[in-house]
Parts: structure tokens; C-alpha cells; sequence
């Protein structure tokens, strides 16, 4: 009997071992065949789903996977990054030839090991309506280096600058090291991929709240080890082949006004999609004489005020954008004698502003004089007046006031975004029973 027992003792302990691993074994294959699981996504978009908006991604499931989404419409996979356990972020910027709706599906794939699991989603309702612009940072100031330099530095241009729209940076340089693009203002550390030994390229899409101006610099940065060295694009982000064109000269071509203390001449540039006019390449020319130095000029207009005689006068304006286009323009005016003027004509005189003047932020009031209850109709449009800048050129204000019995008149206006160096072009017509209506022109830019 005791013999049994010892038997049965041993045989048991014999077993331990084994029942232990038998025991491990399940916990571990379940361990090896457990599939992720995908929680849940979130979609935030900086203007809708429109070209050049910037759509940001998390997901939320199993860590220490590789997670990445696709969505009918983009023609791509777009990849994220674990940023903390469990939580995976990316962000992809909407091209003009992406076709993506509020309505088009989105499919988030996780893989974890050699197992993956994958989940249909869709946007969140309203999100193809856009938001408001977040403050641009500045990029890291440039940082040189003695031995190390960078051959050339291009970027192919554009035909317009739009949202949407690729700008592809290309680097030569040292091989084998780090190179980024920074764009005041738009964008910091743009990555370059080495393509080939010694030669960088990469792209950004442009976002439509970007306030991408071609004369933005441009910066490209190259690091091999503990060194540096920095290179400005020279070259524009445009193709431009478009001469710039001057327009809302003043006085109109063949109009005739009466001679006062002060004769103001004056135009305005535009260059709409262009890379903007160089004030150094303006000239001016009153009657065959270059008044050029006593003409204020900026990159969107010029003016010239001077005691004009009596006479016919001829006015050439000539000026080149930053790429070199040329312009030129002629027209002639009569400065007559104050007696002289038509008595049958209704006056207008605009006695609040000067022309090409800058207004401050908010409403804008415009004060004039003319005959008394004479009618005057009104009508204002702004432009963008920055080159590169888009989806600007509205009517803002349209009107018919009324003069007093001294004939004076007001009226205001307030741009629905006042962004800075946006021209306003207000034109007035002034009529009365029995006399000819006289018509007056008034340009304002933006502070």
C-alpha cells in the first residue's frame, strides 16, 4: 500500500512540469492571436474640404501598430504616427485634383505584429464648412556654416498661386545629409528627401489660409552633422509672363477739369496673380518732362500733385514687374481756366480723402460736396492688391445718397475682411435735373 502511494507521489510531481507549460501555452496563444482593435477617428479640417485645407487625423486603438487611412477622392494612402500609446495622428493637405465630399467614406486600417483589422468611418457632419485662419509662427532664423555649402537652390514655379496648387523644392548640394525648406509665415521644416546622392526634393501644397505672397522669403537649410548652411530662393514662385497692367488713371483720359491750387495725376498697378511692380522700375513723364523724383510710388499706385497751367498735357507711365514685364500707358487732359468750366455741369468733389490714400481697419467714411440735392449713386469694389493673393475682387458697397441743401453728402462702407494693402475702387456719378451728370473715381487701399 505504501509502495502505491510512493508511486502515484512520484507520477504526480513527474507531471508538474509539464501540466505548468500545458498551462502557459494557452495564455500565450491567445496572446499571439489577439486581433486590434480600432476605437474610434476624429477629422478636423482648417477650411472644409475645399483645395489647400489641411485635414488632421487620430486614431484611437491597439498600441505599437502601423495605422493609415484612405478616402475616396484622394488618390493616396495617408500614413500616421503613433504620438502616444494607443493614439496614432497625420494630416494630409487637399489638392486641386483631389474629388473628395462630406459624404465620401473614409477607411482606417491598424496593423499590429502580423495581424490587422480595419474600420469604415465618415466625416463629421458640417465639416466641408470652413473655419477661421490660425496665427501664422515665424520660421528659425538661418544658420551658416564654413566648408559646407549648397550648389543650387529651385523651385519649379507656378502659374498661379491658389490653394491646391505644388510648389516642388529642389536642393543640390553635399550628399548625405538633412535638408528643409521654411516659409515665413506658411510653413517651418518642410522636409526634403535625398532622391540621389547630393540632390533634395520635395513639395508643398498650398492651403487656401495661407497668405502665401511671392515675396515672401524663402529659405532652404542643409545639415551634415553638427554643421549648417542656409540659401534664399532668388527666383519667383510664379510663372509670370503677364505684364502688369495701370489702371484708374486720374484725370480720365481726355476729361477736362478746372485749374485749382493742386493737380493730382495719379494711377494704379495691378498685377492680380503676378509676382507685384517694382517701384524702382517706374517712371513718369509729364508733357515730354521726367517728374519721376516727385512722384510718390509704391508697388500699387502713384502719385504726382503739382500747380498745372492751363493747357493740354500728355502723361506717360512706364514700370516693369519683379521678373521684368513691361508696361506702358499714355493718355492726355485738359487743365482749363476756372471761368471756363461748364456752368450746366454738375460739380463733385470728394473733400474727405485724397486719392490713393490708406484707410485704417473698420468702416470707412467717404465725404464729398456737389449741388445741392443732387443724387449720387456709389458703388465700391475691392481688389487684392498683393501679388499671389486669391479669391479677393467683390462688391462691397452699392448705394444712391442724397445731397443736403449745401450740397454736401456721406456714406460709409465696411469690407467684410479688411486685409492689409487691399485696394478699394469707389466710383461716383452725380446727377441732377437739367445739368450733366459728372462722374469721379477714388481709390483707397487697405493699412
Amino acid at each position: 500500500m505504501k509502495k502505491l502511494i510512493r508511486n502515484q507521489l512520484a507520477a504526480f510531481f513527474l507531471l508538474l512540469p509539464v501540466a505548468s507549460v500545458m498551462l502557459a501555452v494557452p495564455g500565450s496563444s491567445y496572446a499571439q492571436s489577439a486581433t486590434p482593435e480600432l476605437q474610434s477617428l476624429q477629422v478636423g479640417a482648417d477650411d472644409g474640404l475645399s483645395a489647400g485645407s489641411q485635414l488632421d487625423f487620430t486614431v484611437e486603438g491597439t498600441p505599437r501598430g502601423q495605422a493609415s487611412l484612405t478616402v475616396r477622392g484622394i488618390p493616396r494612402t495617408i500614413v500616421l504616427k503613433e504620438t502616444s500609446r494607443g493614439v496614432y495622428e497625420g494630416s494630409y493637405t487637399v489638392r486641386r485634383k483631389d474629388r473628395i465630399a462630406e459624404n465620401s467614406p473614409i477607411r482606417a486600417t491598424l496593423r499590429v505584429r502580423n495581424r490587422s483589422t480595419a474600420a469604415n468611418y465618415s466625416f463629421p457632419a458640417g465639416i466641408a464648412i470652413a473655419s477661421a485662419p490660425a496665427a501664422p509662427t515665424a520660421p528659425p532664423a538661418p544658420v551658416a556654416a564654413v566648408g559646407l555649402k549648397i550648389d543650387r537652390f529651385s523651385v519649379a514655379p507656378v502659374d498661379k498661386i491658389e490653394p491646391g496648387a505644388d510648389l516642388r523644392f529642389t536642393l543640390n548640394g553635399a550628399p548625405g545629409g538633412v535638408a528643409e525648406v521654411n516659409i515665413q509665415g506658411v510653413i517651418n521644416n518642410l522636409a526634403l528627401r535625398e532622391t540621389r546622392p547630393g540632390v533634395y526634393e520635395g513639395a508643398y501644397t498650398i492651403r487656401r489660409l495661407d497668405n502665401l505672397s511671392p515675396s515672401l522669403p524663402v529659405v532652404a537649410t542643409l545639415r551634415l552633422g553638427d554643421r549648417a548652411v542656409s540659401s534664399t530662393l532668388t527666383q519667383p514662385l510664379i510663372a509670370d509672363a503677364k505684364p502688369p497692367v495701370i489702371r484708374n488713371m486720374a484725370p480720365r483720359d481726355g476729361e477736362s477739369l478746372a485749374r485749382g491750387a493742386f493737380t493730382s495725376v495719379s494711377g494704379t498697378f495691378d498685377d492680380a496673380g503676378g509676382v507685384g511692380v517694382d517701384p524702382k522700375s517706374v517712371r513718369f513723364m509729364l508733357s515730354g518732362r521726367n517728374v519721376t523724383a516727385e512722384t510718390q510710388i509704391t508697388p500699387q499706385f502713384f502719385t504726382y500733385r503739382a500747380d498745372l497751367a492751363p493747357g493740354r498735357y500728355t502723361a506717360d507711365v512706364t514700370a516693369k514687374d519683379m521678373v521684368g514685364n513691361g508696361v506702358r500707358q499714355t493718355w492726355t487732359f485738359d487743365v482749363v481756366a476756372a471761368a471756363a468750366a461748364a456752368p450746366t455741369t454738375v460739380p463733385l468733389q470728394i473733400t474727405s480723402h485724397a486719392n490713393n490714400a490708406t484707410v485704417e481697419g473698420g468702416p470707412v467714411v467717404v465725404r464729398g460736396r456737389t449741388a445741392p440735392g443732387a443724387l449720387v449713386d456709389v458703388k465700391v469694389g475691392a481688389v487684392g492688391a498683393i501679388a499671389g493673393l486669391f479669391g479677393l475682387n467683390q462688391n462691397v458697397f452699392a448705394q444712391r445718397v442724397q445731397a443736403d441743401a449745401g450740397g454736401n453728402f456721406s456714406f460709409s462702407f465696411a469690407p467684410q475682411f479688411p486685409i492689409p494693402t487691399t485696394r478699394y475702387e469707389v466710383s461716383m456719378t452725380s446727377s441732377k435735373d437739367g445739368m450733366t451728370p459728372t462722374e469721379s473715381r477714388l481709390v483707397l487701399f487697405q493699412k
